[in-house]
């Protein structure tokens, strides 16, 4: 029903790639949690529960975008202003988080479980651990409404995405738990740069250095 609006992907002409605005941060937690509520890397996380884990995801993302600097977010607006992706993006010294902010991550985390978060830890360990210590952008969340996928929102946000760094001469940097998403990421010259288990599931790390122009 929700795809009546599109008009086949003729809709994707209004779309609107912008700033994210404070006000509109609720509504880019939905947007996250929905998106990605079934990758595998948060069914081993959070569970086979498809609503609890939506919960418990976004309660992370909300926790996280307290405490870190998602200040130059991309969202995609529909014609109408409803927001159907989300492009996370923090700029570089922003990846790893300092003591203070992983303090003040704790309550936050503390109703999904001592279970959780041991698993989150882990996850989290692994991630830091593959962090490349060059100057980079980190790419992520990247994330498109559930009813939305596959309609070229995503690629959308990705062509502005690689146009800022490129136009800024900056590196680029993500990790990914989808196979499929691998071959996403390449088409915009990302390129795997290690790969490891998480929980049990496959997560690819890449990296996209920019396109560097004389003149």
């Amino acid at each position: 029903m929700e795809r009546q609006f599109t008009n086949g992907r003729a809709w994707l002409d209004w779309m609107e790639i912008g700033a994210l605005d404070l006000s509109e941060i609720g509504a880019v937690l939905d947007v996250t949690a929905r998106g990605m509520r079934d990758n595998p890397l948060h069914v081993a996380a959070f569970g086979d529960d498809p609503e609890g884990r939506r919960r418990s995801f976004r309660a992370l993302m909300a926790a996280v975008f307290s405490v870190r600097d998602f200040s130059h977010t991309l969202v995609a607006r529909r014609e109408d202003g409803v927001i159907v992706g989300v492009c996370g993006m923090m700029p570089p010294g922003g990846c790893r988080p300092g003591i203070g902010q992983q303090l003040r991550l704790l309550p936050a985390l503390i109703p999904l479980g001592p279970r959780t978060i041991w698993r989150m830890a882990r996850w989290m360990g692994a991630w830091r651990k593959h962090d490349p210590e060059e100057r980079h952008w980190h790419l992520g969340p990247l994330a498109v409404d559930a009813h939305l996928q596959g309609e070229g929102v995503g690629s959308r946000m990705m062509g502005v995405f690689c146009a800022q760094m490129d136009a800024a001469r900056e590196d680029a940097y993500l990790e990914t738990d989808k196979e499929v998403n691998v071959r996403f990421y390449r088409r915009f010259g990302f390129e795997v740069v290690a790969e490891q288990k998480v929980l049990g599931v496959p997560n690819w790390f890449m990296l996209r250095h920019a396109e560097r122009r004389d003149g």
